[in-house]
């Protein structure tokens, strides 16, 4: 990956944190909360980080095969569990923006959880 690749994809995961980050708080009612709730459901009421990531994937034009392998470049070290679903074929595009998406909302919410720690241990 050349370095303004580099330098795109850190300005993405940075923009993607704010942006979470700023929701979680207003929906959760401070980060106390919003640190509770992302780690124990990330996926539900108040959180919902698998809808936020659809909406930044199709706001930053990612949720296509070419935008989908730009993250899953740039992500390329990181750790995937794969799991066949019996009786779901998927194609390549399917597969290759699924797996995008769950290792960017992987990352998106370590991120995210450091930044409210931070927020909880300074208060900012």
């Amino acid at each position: 990956m050349n370095d303004y690749e580099k330098q795109y994809f850190n300005t993405l995961l940075q923009m993607a944190t704010e942006r979470f980050v700023e929701r979680a708080l207003q929906r959760s009612e401070g980060a106390e909360n919003a640190l509770r709730l992302l780690r124990t459901n990330p996926h539900g009421e108040g959180i919902w980080l698998d809808q936020f990531v659809d909406v930044f994937f199709e706001e930053f034009l990612l949720n296509n095969p070419e935008g989908s392998c730009f993250i899953l470049q740039a992500l390329a070290k990181r750790k995937y569990h794969f799991q066949n679903i019996p009786g779901h074929e998927l194609t390549v595009e399917e597969i290759v923006e699924k797996m995008a998406k769950e290792v960017f909302e992987n990352l998106l919410k370590q991120k995210a959880e450091e930044v409210l720690e931070q927020q909880l241990a300074f208060g900012g």
